[in-house]
């Protein structure tokens, strides 16, 4: 079976949506590809947690988040 059809049967499979719906969260062992379109496509895209990259990516970005805020409130407490 082509790639392209099994990331798009693994996609259009509801039980690789978690739950609760609106946050959109999706994994896949079988698909590939780390980012993919939401289920409603207007919504944009999100991670796929079953790919070996999916959770890395989205705790390092959080953390990546938090390191700034810290780093911007350490340098408002140091202008006084």
């Amino acid at each position: 079976m082509d790639q392209q059809l099994i990331n798009q049967t693994e996609w259009q499979n509801p039980d690789n949506w978690l739950s609760p719906k609106f946050l959109g969260i999706y994994a896949s062992h079988n698909d590939d590809r780390l980012i993919v379109p939401k289920r409603n496509p207007v919504l944009g895209w999100t991670v796929n947690f079953g790919h070996r990259y999916g959770p890395p990516l989205v705790f390092g970005l959080a953390a990546l988040a938090v390191g700034f805020a810290l780093l911007g409130w350490f340098f408002s407490r140091q202008q006084g």
